[in-house]
């Protein structure tokens, strides 16, 4: 079966360490905080001014003044800090967030990918994807492999406005993972969701791909 999208945050988790500085794309990547590890310490930052983000809150924990770059509530850590979205940015732009889990409507197998919009539709602006795909050591995409339509995610070529080029590392859809040793190399299935095949995972992938599974 192919992973549920819970699964899809856990198994993302699983690339961070001991030590990162991480960003949470707004969407599915905010799963992905209820899933790390307690024998690693992970600093999650957020574009709109917060560093130290706690994991999703109770019901009896809410506080309305405490959201993330994705309007979602959230809870404090006692080292949690507040600042400037100035600030934040100068963070991601300076090359001291070491990974950004991101959402994405395409990505290519070059490592293209479009996440901000859909002509035609409304758009609300680009956030701060173009910033982190720039200035991040390392760009994780979590996504479904498919649309709604059926029709796959993970192209030869984006045709949607592009966020950046040649920036993904890996991918994690729900039926495995994707992974590039370097910018210049082909993505590589390393992965499985269970009872997922490499011959259903061709079938619903445009991009030209290695197996290594």
């Amino acid at each position: 079966m192919p992973w549920t999208r819970d699964q899809m945050a856990e198994r993302a988790a699983k690339e961070l360490e001991d030590g990162f500085y991480v960003n949470l794309g707004i969407g599915m990547p905010t799963l992905v905080a209820n899933y790390i590890g307690e024998d690693i310490d992970v600093t999650l930052q957020s574009e709109n001014g917060m560093l130290g983000m706690g994991p999703f809150p109770a019901d009896d924990e809410v506080d309305a003044d405490l959201i993330n770059a994705g309007k979602q509530t959230i809870t404090e850590l006692k080292r949690t800090s507040y600042f400037s979205s100035a600030d934040s940015f100068a963070m991601i732009r300076g090359g001291h967030i070491d990974l950004s889990i991101l959402g994405a409507m395409e990505v290519a197998e070059n490592g293209d990918i479009a996440n901000w919009m859909i002509p035609g539709k409304m758009v609300k602006g680009m956030g701060g994807a173009m910033d982190l795909v720039a200035g991040v050591k390392k760009i994780i995409v979590l996504m479904d492999h498919t649309n709604k339509k059926g029709e796959s995610k993970f192209l030869k070529k984006c045709s949607l406005p592009l966020t950046g080029t040649n920036v993904v590392d890996m991918i994690v859809t729900d039926l495995g993972v994707f992974q590039r040793p370097d910018h210049d190399s082909k993505f590589r299935l390393i992965e499985l969701a269970p009872d997922v095949s490499v011959e259903e995972v061709r079938e619903k992938t445009e991009a030209d791909i290695d197996v290594a599974v």
